[in-house]
């Protein structure tokens, strides 16, 4: 993992700085409070970390699938 500090109104570059995936900026700070801003394209997912295990909770895990046998086979 990695960590970075940063003041409000500071961004981080997520990938090649000349074509980057994202951008995370500081919005705000008050008191305990951190606002994050994420600059990413749409179909880039961005969840917190309790809805993202909800979705993985929530999501079946396939292992394969079944698939028809040829006509004829038997």
């Amino acid at each position: 993992m990695l960590v970075i500090t940063r003041r409000e109104g500071e961004e981080i570059v997520i990938g090649d700085p000349r074509n980057p995936i994202g951008v995370v900026r500081i919005a705000s700070i008050k008191g305990e409070r951190v606002r994050v801003a994420f600059d990413f394209p749409r179909d880039v997912e961005i969840h917190r970390r309790e809805i993202a295990d909800q979705i993985v909770e929530e999501t079946p895990n396939v292992v394969g699938s079944i698939k028809p046998s040829p006509a004829g086979a038997l």
